[in-house]
This record gives structure tokens, sequence and C-alpha cells, in this order.
């Protein structure tokens, strides 16, 4: 076998994504002279990760995005892509939305193995989540392997009777945890820099998209408010919502207490800011900065539509949106005194012991990206998941 094999990640950008940050914690970790990435973008747009991507000797090459209208010129596109750059060993797909077209396509050109990778437990609205679903009802049968983030997002992309009959594999959404473990003295400097001394800093991470429910989150931030009102909200993250969100904290009267940082190539330094990370999502496959939350010892609120596969330490809550975000202000308050076993204000630092015990527990789980790098590497050269299938019957 000539080293090293090269495997083409698909993407809709490298940007600073849940998917995206994941893939690249592995390809960090990943030993390149067996094993070496490229990628596969949808934009024209130079995404955050790329020259990341380049100074690890991977390639970024680019796709038109696919409309109903350009189904032939996009399949036609990745025909001439293959032409021109045989030798695949492995096209791994994590844009799933157009997947059952582009792979099928590797398939025929020679690519050895083809793999789709569930990462969301929902689409977007209207016709745009309409056509997703219709293009994913065949992608069981129009690749290998079948790889999802949770039970939930394979249940989503490939359908329950995919994951009934077995053939979904669940892989652990690896993070790169020693990254985030608790850190004092970088606790003390970045509550300095964002003037949170004595305050109480609730986060958030994750794109500004209605997925994350961001309005709603906002909406638990001004009830917390009049509960602790010197509370801060550190919301990391662009998208296309972000003014949206920003006219609701000023509606809300919130507006200066609502820190809206955009995209951090450093956010593990703001987890160690925080100190409590609430995650409203309307779906998600298996939120990373969930575990990235957990691995800095963060006490964590989710919405019940998230799997709870990502509770992985004693530190996550689960509450229903229906309760209102009263009801999840109060658990927010209540929530930090029942996991810390003291208020925050009579010394959240103290505490510091306890935040930076969790890395064990979630390296145990799988969650670690160095042994899933491994694990990766073993099954791009050999073809063969070491992973379980998922069969719930």
């Amino acid at each position: 076998m000539e080293r090293p094999i090269r495997v083409l990640q698909v993407f809709g950008t490298m940007d600073l994504g849940g998917a995206e940050s994941r893939v690249m914690d592995l390809y960090r970790n990943t030993d390149r002279d067996r094993v070496q990435y490229d990628f596969m973008v949808h934009t024209a747009k130079k995404g955050f990760f790329e020259e990341e991507i380049d100074s690890l000797g991977g390639r970024v090459y680019r796709m038109p995005r696919f409309a109903v209208y350009n189904w032939l010129s996009y399949r036609n596109a990745w025909k001439r892509f293959f032409a021109s750059h045989p030798g695949y060993a492995c096209v791994h797909g994590h844009m799933t939305s157009t997947a059952s077209l582009y792979l099928p396509v590797a398939k025929a050109s020679g690519v050895p193995v083809t793999v789709a990778h569930a990462r969301s437990a929902g689409v977007d609205g209207g016709l745009k989540g309409l056509a997703t679903r219709i293009l994913r009802r065949p992608l069981s049968r129009r690749t290998d392997y079948c790889f999802a983030a949770s039970q939930l997002a394979g249940e989503a992309v490939f359908g329950k009777k995919a994951v009934a009959q077995g053939i979904v594999h669940v892989i652990p959404n690896a993070i790169a945890l020693q990254k985030y473990r608790y850190d004092p003295e970088k606790r003390k400097e970045m509550r300095r820099r964002l003037s949170l001394e004595g305050k109480f800093a609730i986060g958030h991470v994750g794109r500004f998209n209605p997925m994350k429910n961001h309005g709603f989150l906002l909406d638990v931030f001004a009830k917390v408010c009049q509960i602790y009102p010197e509370s801060v909200l550190l919301l990391l993250g662009e998208g296309s919502g972000m003014e949206e969100a920003k006219k609701k904290a000023k509606d809300l009267g919130i507006a200066d207490r609502a820190l809206f940082l955009g995209q951090k190539g450093n956010v593990q330094d703001y987890y160690q800011a925080m100190d409590y990370f609430v995650f409203p999502s309307l779906y998600e496959g298996l939120p990373g900065t969930v575990l990235e939350a957990q691995a800095a010892g963060l006490p964590c609120l989710l919405s019940d539509t998230i799997t709870r596969e990502v509770g992985l330490t004693g530190l996550v809550s689960y509450r229903s949106l229906s309760e209102g975000a009263e009801s999840w202000a109060r658990a927010v308050c209540r929530g930090l005194r029942e996991k810390n076993g003291t208020f925050w204000e009579e010394g959240f630092d103290a505490l510091g012991q306890k935040r930076a015990t969790r890395i064990g527990q979630l390296a145990d789980a799988g969650f670690d990206a160095a042994r899933q790098a491994a694990l990766m590497m073993d099954f791009y050269e050999k073809g063969d998941p070491p992973w379980e299938r998922k069969n719930c019957c």
C-alpha cells in the first residue's frame, strides 16, 4: 500500500463548526505518514481551518453548491474531480444532504471505501429541509458504511429501519480533551479580560441559526438576570441569525450583559471563564460543545430533545423547552448549587479541583481524540470499522 493513503473528507465549509472541529481534532492526532486528509468544500469562501489544513499537508478542493436544478452538473463535477484525482482510499461524507449523489460517483470512480457520517438529528425547515429528507432516503443503500454521532442522528439521517437492521455504527464524537481541562490561572486571566470579576457567567457556543434556539436562550438569560442581576451571557459563534439575536437582547433590556464574542479559535479559554453552560437546541446529533463544556467541568443544562448519549458525567441536566424560560432560569440558578454544593458568589474558584476531574470519565467513554484518531487510521487502512453496529432490536 502506498503511503500515506489519502482520505477525502466532504463538508459544506471548513469554518468553526462542531463537525469541522471534531474532524480537525482527529486530523491533528493522525500520523500523517500513514493517513493524510484532503477536504472537499461546497463554498468559494476560505474557511477558518484552511490555512491549518495546508500546514498539515492537506489539500482543500471546491465543489459548486448543490441545488435541485443543477443535479446533473453537480454529479458531473464530481465525476470530473475523481477522474483527475484518482487514488483515494476512502471518501468520508460528513455533508449527508447530497451524499447519496457523490458517494456512488466516488464508488463508480474506483474509491474502495465510502462513508456517510450522520452528525445532526434534524434538518432545516421549508423546501430545503424537504429536499434533504428526500435525498437522504436511499443513503444507507448508497454507501459502504453508515456512521453516526448518536443513535438519534443515525435515525434522522439513515432512518429507524436502518438502525434497527444494525447497519449504523455509532462513533464517539471525540474531542482533544486535555485542551479543555480546568485551568485556574487561565480562568483568572479570562475573567479579568472580559470584566467578569464578581459576576455569574453563563455560556453558549454555537452558530446563530434556528436549530440552536438563541431566542429562547436570551429569554432564559433575561429571567436569570432577575434572580442574579450581576449575570453575564457569553455567546460564541457567528451566523445569519446573529443580528436578530442582538436585536432581541436589546428589546429584552439585556444588551449590556449579553456579550456577542464571535468565532474564537481559542474557545477552550472561554470555557474557563464560564460558570454554567446552557444549550437549548431544537435538535442535535451529539453536540461536541457539550463535551467540551463537561471537559472544562461546567454544569450544563440541555433541552430534552438532545440525545442522552452526550450526558457522560454528572454535570448534565435536561429540561423540556415547553416548560418555558422562567422554569429554565430557576433550574440554572438551582442547578449551580446542586452540582457544585455552593452558590457562585461564595467562591466558584474554590471548586477548581472539582472542575478538573471530568477528563478521565470522558476518555473512558471513548471521547478522547487521540484514541479515536488511532481507530480511524486503522479503519481507513483496513476498511474494517472497530466500532459496534447500532442495533436497537
